[in-house]
């Protein structure tokens, strides 16, 4: 199934229609009331959900809805039945409004994956602490605590105009039989895919270089999407 986007971005729905049309893609299209990007909502696959509020309950993009009637939709849509909402996490050089996919992520029902900071004169610094005593408070499906595996921050990553960029390890994607984990040219590189090693020890870690990426304000999860079992694609 595929989210109408609507407002500014009105081509985004008709994409989806026309990849139907041609034979692309073999699913059904149904328009949704509701408006938020991929990177938006993190699911564990048993029902939960995570999301920082400022990034999905907004006038911007979901004017007249508050959490009772997003949750519905959401229940209604996606199955979802555990909601996690977060009311702090932020990255400098973000223009998401705080997307999950670049903060904290599932790596399992019981595990979550987040960014970190100790360095208390790094900008990020009380924003992700907030964001980590919030998840510290979660529950799991199960009723106990997250696993809470935290991630480094790479050194901080300018553009030309000195404007610092959103480079973050969360921005990982899970993929058959592997996981793809950005990469920076940075010291902290191989710390975060040992990381990743550990907590998928049964999976390939495949590092992608995501410098030339972050430069335009995304990382690798942000310019990939995982396609639902079922979904078929058709080769022509």
């Amino acid at each position: 199934a595929f989210i109408d986007i609507r407002g500014d971005h009105g081509a985004d729905a008709v994409a989806g229609k026309q990849l139907q049309e041609q034979g692309t893609v073999d699913a059904a299209i149904e328009d949704v009331d509701l408006v938020f990007e991929g990177g938006a909502i993190e699911v564990d696959g048993s029902g939960s959900f995570l999301a920082t509020r400022h990034s999905v309950i907004t006038d911007t993009r979901n004017p007249g809805k508050d959490q009772h009637s997003m949750e519905k939709i959401l229940a209604d849509r996606f199955g979802i039945e555990r909601f996690l909402w977060l009311e702090h996490g932020a990255l400098e050089g973000d223009d998401t409004d705080g997307h999950i996919d670049t903060l904290a992520r599932f790596a399992d029902r019981d595990t979550i994956l987040y960014c970190h900071c100790d360095d208390k004169s790094d900008s990020h610094f009380d924003e992700l602490n907030w964001m980590e005593a919030e998840l510290q408070g979660f529950k799991s499906i199960t009723g106990e605590p997250y696993k809470l595996v935290p991630l480094p921050l790479p050194a901080a990553k300018f553009n030309e105009d000195g404007h610092r960029l959103p480079a973050t390890y969360a921005n990982f994607l899970i993929i058959n039989g592997a996981v793809l984990v950005p990469t920076y040219r940075d010291a902290r590189d191989e710390v975060a895919l040992d990381i990743f090693r550990n907590v998928f020890p049964n999976r390939e870690i495949i590092a992608i270089d995501c410098l030339p990426l972050v430069h335009q304000y995304g990382s690798l999860h942000c310019a990939t999407m995982q396609l639902p079992g079922g979904i078929r694609i058709q080769h022509s």
